[in-house]
């Protein structure tokens, strides 16, 4: 309940600039920044930015639906492993070294599945919001699919590409897009502001995450 009244103050994007401010601020710092043992990425605030997409994807309406689902259940999945022992998954990188020590990071619903397409999710996010912000005037429908294009769709397989393209009926249109992210009495400019702002503090931590993903052979999987 805390949390949705702070999105209320301002919007999920504000919100989702706090938390990324906060992880920024967690980062560690030294000389061994290179090496994957010295990757934090804490996993409450990962998955509270994640959180706060699933809302900014909402105002897109039914279009976003599968894909929010799909967010949705990969972060329940990481929050109850979390939950399970929290002093211990602290660090989403920890998550990844346990099951690939196992061997089940690549089998099933795996935690490193759902941080994959999690973080997949943010990069069509981040695409989403740079073209809005790039030319507001761009339909819908071509912003999403571009988007669409260069960040999920090499991943997904033809029940996944199938799914989207009928979503792709459904869009709104780009001002009342626009209009749903902006909280009340907010202008355009400031909107612009905050998405720049947002991107521009997502797109550094995304290239960490990438990276990690590389590094455990993560980064290639796609789905069905």
């Amino acid at each position: 309940m805390k949390r949705s009244r702070e999105v209320e103050k301002g919007s999920e994007i504000e919100s989702a600039i706090k938390e990324l401010s906060m992880l920024i601020e967690l980062k560690p710092t030294g000389d061994n920044l290179d090496s994957a043992t010295a990757v934090h990425i804490p996993t409450r605030l990962f998955l509270n930015v994640c959180n706060l997409v699933i809302q900014v994807l909402d105002k897109i309406g039914p279009t976003m639906a599968v894909l929010r689902q799909d967010i949705y259940q990969n972060i329940q999945r990481l929050e109850m492993l979390c939950d399970s022992d929290p002093s211990m998954y602290t660090n989403l990188v920890e998550i990844l070294k346990k099951e690939a020590g196992e061997g089940n990071a690549k089998k099933g619903a795996s935690c490193s599945k759902a941080f994959v397409w999690l973080a997949r999710s943010l990069d069509f996010t981040v695409a989403l919001l740079e073209r809005l912000a790039a030319d507001p005037g761009q339909k819908m429908e071509q912003l999403v699919e571009e988007s669409y294009s260069i960040t999920l769709k090499p991943w997904h397989g033809w029940i996944s590409a199938a799914a989207y393209k009928v979503s792709l009926k459904l869009l709104p249109d780009n001002k009342t897009f626009i209009n749903l992210l902006m909280p009340k009495d907010e202008t355009y400019d400031t909107l612009k502001e905050h998405m720049q702002t947002f991107i521009s503090l997502l797109v550094p931590f995304l290239e960490e995450i990438h990276s990690i993903l590389k590094l455990y052979g993560l980064d290639r999987l796609k789905s069905t």
